[in-house]
């Protein structure tokens, strides 16, 4: 009987270890590829995301920053970063874990024969990131390694396959692969997501419809497909017949600042179209990590950029200003009472008698700002302070606690944003029309600036374009992550006047003379003056992107450097597609 009882037991207890997952038995229901979703979205705040690394070099490589610690971004300002740089890879490496989680959850989905819609919800945020990850890796590095199968890599090496685009040694070939998966991506997501009405609680902090559309329409205009730019844009802006919107329902908040404080009451609102989610401080962990894992339970979930922004008297590292020319452009336009531009308050950390009684009053921190104590970003080379991203203006806290310490949601595209791009695409399309004044106007409203009339602009393309490129746009993203990319979409790298112009915008002075913060600065002065200086005098063609580190190269002999890394000229691909760069209108 021993003998026939054991024999005949033939089954054993399979038992998974909860603790020891592995990719086949992972993520095959709807709670599971939610946690690796959450995985991506951790991903997105890392340093060389948009916790701080990321965010920041395309902050300096647009014309209405500088770097006024003259260390750390410095070769990202010059845009002449060398491949041995490793910060310069920190991006590539962010984005790519971000592909890595994302390619994991797309597999398991695609393999299945009828997922649900919480499936498809996870599949849909994973395509959104994806295509995120790889947008800003081809607007930063120009020819990434493309890979969208999870199942042609075993380790997060193999994933930085091949960038090679076999028969064409042009890195820009490479860029045009990535951008087409990039418009796939979002085109996908676009239809699975539901948009921020229909998602209700569930949508606050998370990709919905309206965010892949919005970044849909972005890729479509970085690639000068204004006319399929314009049709995305409208279907975010308008509404049916039956008086829905196709995306949800968005506008602008009544208060500009709004925009950038943290709290329930400000973030994830009505214009907001997709923003990073970072914990307020009063919810924060203790540990700081820098690392790419972060995965501590104590993590204090932050960002560096007030670290970033906030001057080193007030407990910064003071290392970004804004330009002369930004506060000059502000200040050059009056409101309908004759007020200054608010948004200016809200960009721009300085004192100004029209600021009296205004919001929170002239205040840095808790310190009362009066016009004899200019404060400025580095005491060593001035720079006047960025108010964005910080609570510089709220008068909340003494100073900053340095680290990732920062709670504000950064904002990644407003609604405002969805306005003025119609605009441009509507003047490229048709030239100025009254659609496209009206456009703009709503956004210049909320500021309470005089309407533009189509009068103003009669035929002229290329002085409306001037106007929504170097003042309604400068004035309401100013030290914003974006600009870097607009130059680049713009071609203004490869055309002498724009160049010239943005060397004119990015002029800056570093002296420790407090005093001389706000004053104008003169390119023609550079050489001439020996405490002024522009960004740009230091870049060489090919150098608007960043190079691909050296050691990454090396490790891998599937990839090629790109325009950075060889020290070449992108013109001809941007002229070859018949793309124009608008002249500089005065």
């Amino acid at each position: 009987m021993g003998i026939s009882t054991l024999t005949s037991c033939d089954d054993k207890l399979e038992l998974t270890n909860p603790n020891q997952q592995t990719t086949a038995t992972f993520g095959n229901n709807a709670k599971e590829l939610e946690e690796c979703v959450i995985a991506a979205y951790n991903h997105t705040r890392m340093e060389g995301s948009y916790g701080r690394v990321g965010y920041n070099i395309d902050v300096c490589r647009g014309d209405e920053a500088w770097n006024s610690s003259q260390v750390w971004y410095l070769p990202f300002d010059d845009l002449n970063v060398s491949a041995l740089d490793e910060i310069c890879m920190w991006s590539w490496r962010e984005w790519y874990y971000t592909i890595n989680v994302c390619n994991y959850v797309t597999s398991k989905v695609e393999a299945m024969s009828t997922p649900s819609d919480a499936v498809n919800r996870a599949y849909g945020q994973a395509l959104f990131l994806r295509g995120l990850a790889y947008y800003n890796l081809a607007t930063y590095y120009q020819n990434p390694a493309l890979i969208t199968d999870y199942s042609q890599y075993s380790s997060l090496d193999g994933l930085y396959a091949s960038n090679k685009v076999e028969g064409n040694d042009d890195p820009n070939a490479q860029f045009d692969l990535v951008m087409d998966q990039v418009e796939a991506d979002l085109t996908k997501a676009m239809d699975l997501l539901p948009s921020r009405d229909a998602g209700g609680e569930w949508a606050k902090g998370r990709a919905t419809c309206g965010a892949a559309a919005g970044y849909y329409a972005r890729v479509l205009m970085q690639r000068h497909k204004y006319t399929e730019a314009l049709a995305v844009l409208k279907d975010i802006m308008n509404k049916d017949n039956g008086g829905n919107q196709k995306y949800g329902a968005y506008k602008l908040v009544d208060n500009y600042g709004d925009n950038f404080r943290e709290g329930a009451a400000f973030e994830n609102n009505e214009e907001s179209l997709f923003e990073i989610q970072f914990l307020d401080k009063d919810q924060q962990g203790t540990d700081d990590e820098w690392t790419p894992v972060n995965t501590s339970v104590n993590a204090t979930q932050g960002s560096a950029i007030e670290s970033n922004f906030c001057p080193g008297d007030l407990g910064g590292w003071a290392d970004i200003s804004a330009t002369p020319w930004l506060y000059q452009l502000f200040k050059a336009e009056r409101t309908k009472d004759g007020k200054l531009d608010p948004r200016l308050y809200w960009t721009i950390g300085t004192y100004e008698a029209d600021w009296d009684g205004f919001e929170f009053g002239n205040v840095a921190y808790t310190q009362q700002m009066t016009p004899d104590n200019n404060i400025v970003t580095n005491n060593n080379n001035g720079g006047l302070p960025i108010a964005k991203w910080t609570h510089f203006r709220t008068g909340e806290y003494e100073k900053v606690v340095t680290g990732l310490r920062d709670g504000i949601n950064l904002r990644l595209m407003r609604y405002s944003d969805v306005l003025l791009r119609a605009a441009e695409c509507i003047n490229e399309i048709s030239g100025p029309t009254q659609e496209a004044i009206d456009l703009i106007n709503v956004v210049r409203r909320r500021a309470k600036l005089a309407d533009l009339t189509l009068a103003q602009f009669k035929d002229d393309a290329d002085k409306l374009f001037e106007q929504i490129a170097n003042v309604e746009r400068p004035k309401e993203f100013g030290c914003e992550y974006g600009r870097g990319l607009d130059l680049l979409r713009w071609g203004w790298f490869h055309d002498a006047g724009r160049l010239q112009q943005i060397k004119e915008h990015n002029t800056f002075r570093r002296t420790t003379d407090k005093s001389l913060a706000k004053d104008p600065v003169d390119y023609s002065q550079v050489g001439v003056d020996e405490q002024l200086k522009s960004s740009y005098d230091n870049w060489l063609p090919g150098h608007e992107f960043l190079p691909i580190y050296q050691s990454t190269l090396n490790d891998n002999s599937n990839l090629v450097g790109n325009s950075a890394n060889n020290g070449t000229d992108n013109s001809s691909y941007f002229f070859g597609k018949q793309w124009k760069v608008r002249p500089v209108v005065k």
